[in-house]
């Protein structure tokens, strides 16, 4: 500073020592990185690894590494008897329990032919809606903190809790549940059950308008997530997407729908998809099969879960629970594959017997490890801040991923 004057000292033009020739014909190209996300890392909601190579915030790549939660699970479904296999279900998909309970119990039920009661099926109707809900709420939550939001999250545990305060009522348990069981349900429901869950519905379906102004249709979040990661659908079937990942699309596939199982072809229930941007109230910018889209299905989805507990709760009939004659099951020397709608799209189990009580093969085909495969796919050409918008609004639980 001289005189009251701030002056700067201008550094040497850095270009004067390289070939302007060689700059003119634009060939000064930046490096290539390759950038580890995860496996520690919040974005990746549990132990992913994705591998990216970027061009500045460019990505060129983006491969996801899968294997840091594997635990045999099929392996293990071979060398037990299917009632003792149930608990290893749970923790396939952490977040849906119960989904993942009915999917195996079904399986086995079909290939020993095994009826079970009609008001054992409509407690696990209930109950695997309610955890849809559950898990919806979970992705919510943790999808606003990945944008940037915090309290989003605080809005969605606050209703889980009560979700979970009756299952815990049913069950005692809170996150691993091992209710839905081969011939039925473990335990009849508890008095008031259905009172108190009719008390949550009234609460929680008004909350749900409250989410979309919070979150939904927040400007900041519309521009993160509106036409980014966008899946085509035809890129959606040609990857086996399934679950909210294929109907944002613009797909409309819910198995719940489209091959009922259980009772599911007694309730009246829409399945939402992906629309547009402009039409139905949609923000402008949204694009169908883009992040928002996925997003918001899963949104929808839960005022539709809502729809289908009411319905079974006034149907509902009295009488058992379970299946008789259960003990020291012999599975035939045959085989079956059945797949449900769980929260992240379709869990399926291939079960073949040998004439034992023990499995001889027990396969699980996955959502989220098929969901995920195409992130490499609509991941090239995104900007590495886009990374995290697109893993959450996949909506992977590594559990069911790795197995």
């Amino acid at each position: 500073m001289s005189n009251g004057v701030l002056t700067v000292q201008t550094q040497p033009d850095v270009l004067a020592d390289l070939d302007r020739e060689t700059i003119g014909q634009g060939d000064l190209r930046t490096e290539e990185m390759l950038v580890n996300m995860g496996p520690q890392h919040p974005a990746t909601h549990g132990v992913l690894r994705v591998v990216l190579r970027t061009d500045g915030e460019m990505i060129l790549e983006a491969v996801p590494h899968i294997g840091y939660l594997h635990r045999c699970a099929e392996k293990i479904g071979e060398n037990v008897q299917p009632y003792q296999f149930i608990p290893y279900t749970d923790r396939m998909d952490y977040l849906a329990g119960m989904n993942n309970n009915q999917a195996f119990a079904i399986a086995v039920e079909q290939l020993c032919g095994i009826e079970v009661p009609e008001r054992a099926k409509y407690i696990r109707v209930i109950f695997a809606e309610l955890n849809r809900i559950a898990s919806h709420l979970v992705s919510f939550g943790t999808y606003g903190l990945d944008m940037g939001a915090f309290t989003p999250f605080l809005y969605a545990f606050r209703e889980r809790e009560m979700i979970l305060d009756l299952f815990e009522s049913a069950c005692g348990a809170r996150l691993t549940y091992s209710y839905i069981t081969v011939g039925g349900v473990h335990d009849d429901l508890p008095d008031r059950f259905l009172d108190v869950l009719s008390e949550f519905l009234d609460y929680f379906e008004p909350k749900i308008p409250e989410y979309n102004q919070l979150l939904s249709f927040n400007h900041i979040f519309v521009k993160r997530t509106g036409n980014v990661g966008v899946i085509s659908a035809e890129d959606a079937v040609r990857w086996a997407l399934t679950g909210p990942c294929l109907r944002a699309s613009g797909v409309h596939w819910d198995l719940r729908k489209s091959t009922p199982y259980e009772i599911y072809d007694r309730f009246d229930f829409e399945i939402p998809v992906g629309v547009p941007g402009g039409s139905d109230g949609i923000p402008r910018g949204v694009v169908v099969g883009d992040c928002w889209c996925r997003y918001f299905v899963r949104v929808l989805e839960m005022q539709q879960s809502c729809r289908i507990i009411r319905q079974a709760m006034k149907q509902i009939p009295d009488g058992a629970t379970q299946a008789d004659k259960l003990k020291n099951l012999k599975l035939p020397a045959d085989e079956t594959y059945v797949e449900i709608e769980n929260p992240r799209g379709q869990l399926g189990f291939y079960i073949q017997g040998d004439g034992s009580t023990i499995p001889s093969r027990v396969k699980a085909r996955g959502p989220s490890f098929c969901n995920i495969s195409i992130l490499n796919h609509i991941g090239r050409g995104c900007l590495l801040a886009d990374i995290p918008a697109i893993v959450g609004s996949i909506d992977i639980v590594m559990g069911e991923v790795d197995r």
